[in-house]
């Protein structure tokens, strides 16, 4: 089956398992989805994440992180720049999102990082995701 957008299948695997409140969950990985989930462990946003081999490749297991009431830590997880329209923003359009609550995970000529990560280096990029 061919998929036209990858990161947006992981993040709607990580949302519909937020939803039943999975304590992992079990993604087909590769070198952005990784980064991606670094970035998100760095922030506060997810327990864990490892890569295991598959039948076929391999995959990426994401622990998922809920408070002491039982609650995900992320309430919101967006696609921002899609295949068919790409988002890219400079350091200085970067506005915080909710006040400081979430951030943009942005791939940058440096690698993937968070938005305020991009500020202290003074680069932009491509908004990959939108995280609350």
């Amino acid at each position: 089956m061919s998929m036209s957008d990858p990161i947006a299948d992981m993040l709607t695997r990580m949302r519909n398992a937020l939803l039943r409140e999975h304590e992992s969950v079990t993604i087909p990985s590769s070198n952005i989805k990784e980064n991606i989930a670094k970035v998100l462990k760095a922030e506060g946003f997810i327990d864990d994440y490892a890569v295991q081999a598959a039948e076929v490749g391999t995959e990426l297991v994401v622990t998922l992180k809920y408070t002491t009431k039982g609650e995900p830590v992320i309430r919101s997880l967006q696609r921002v720049s899609k295949p068919g329209l790409r988002v890219f923003k400079g350091f200085k359009s970067l506005k915080p999102l909710l006040n400081g609550q979430g951030i943009y995970v942005i791939s940058t000529s440096r690698g993937v990082m968070s938005d305020a990560q991009c500020k202290e280096l003074k680069i932009g990029g491509e908004v990959i995701c939108a995280v609350s």
